[in-house]
């Protein structure tokens, strides 16, 4: 019943913050060592003995600022604040320069090269959305990270250790997952979302590498899961993630060896995977689809 009623409150918090740009100071625990601010997207705060890492800024300064305080109040005796982030997009790292002084920020390689070739391009973008979001971008600040890694990285915060994890491209080429031991918790951007239909953007991964990725992150055998942009949950939602792009891939390049075209394939798997998944909120598959067809 326990179990419920948090991934209960979970949601209606995911409902009220997740669509917001401006992020509150209300912090919800995941796991033992592992908290996040929910919203856009959900921030990811891991608290040791000696040092806090938190996973993505926010939109633009403000909202990085406000994620730095709500670290620095769940851990007021660490001295050392470490930042990362899951992708290059706006909400997920354009908020780094509303942190302090200080602040050791870290990237998988592959996702720098990312921001250094359409980082600025995307804060004008998503700054074009609205009168709020330019506002919150005026100040975005795409800093140089101060280490970057390769495949793994790990950080020994006190007590805690995240690994900071690159498997391959799946949402973008360089999707950034955190897993952090002893609490089994993954923080998963948008590589494991919770009951979402998955998205390459542009030239991120292909739907095969996404599922080879998503055949590490099972390896890792989570028992918690953070997403950025839905509710958290359990390690369950790796394999629901796999489940559902495996079938989708399927059900469409069976549609294409009948010669369907790939917008035929979307509406017709749309409408079906409705009923198949029928508490999937949204069954907007047509972007992935034309994803499987072209892979």
């Amino acid at each position: 019943m326990t179990k419920l009623l948090l991934l209960a409150g979970f949601a209606a918090a995911m409902v009220s913050a997740q669509n917001q740009p401006l992020l509150g100071e209300n912090a919800v625990k995941v796991s033992d060592n592992v908290w996040a601010i929910m919203g856009f997207p959900n921030i990811g705060i891991i608290v040791g003995n000696r040092a806090t890492l938190v996973v993505d800024t926010g939109l633009g300064s403000r909202n990085g600022a406000t994620a730095a305080r709500v670290a620095a109040k769940l851990a007021p005796g660490n001295q050392k604040l470490f930042l990362t982030t899951t992708h290059f997009h706006p909400e997920h790292a354009a908020g780094a320069g509303g942190f302090p002084a200080g602040t050791i920020l870290i990237r998988d390689s592959v996702q720098q090269q990312e921001m250094e070739q359409h980082g600025q391009e995307m804060v004008e973008m998503f700054a074009s959305r609205s009168a709020q979001q330019k506002e919150l971008l005026a100040d975005a600040s795409l800093r140089t990270p101060d280490i970057t890694f390769d495949t793994e990285l790990k950080l020994d915060l006190g007590g805690v250790t995240a690994r900071l994890l690159w498997f391959g491209g799946a949402h973008t080429k360089g999707d950034e997952l955190t897993f952090v031991e002893p609490d089994r918790t993954l923080i998963s951007g948008d590589v494991v979302q919770n009951k979402v239909v998955p998205n390459i953007f542009r030239e991120g991964g292909t739907p095969s590498s996404w599922l080879a990725v998503l055949d590490k992150v099972m390896a890792l055998n989570a028992l918690h899961v953070l997403p950025d942009h839905s509710a958290p949950g359990d390690g369950s939602m790796v394999a629901q993630e796999k489940g559902f792009i495996s079938d989708l891939q399927h059900s469409a390049l069976e549609l294409k060896t009948r010669g369907i075209s790939a917008e035929d394939a979307a509406r017709q798997l749309g409408a079906e995977f409705k009923t198949k998944y029928p508490d999937w909120p949204n069954m907007n598959v047509a972007g992935f689809v034309r994803s499987i067809y072209s892979e």
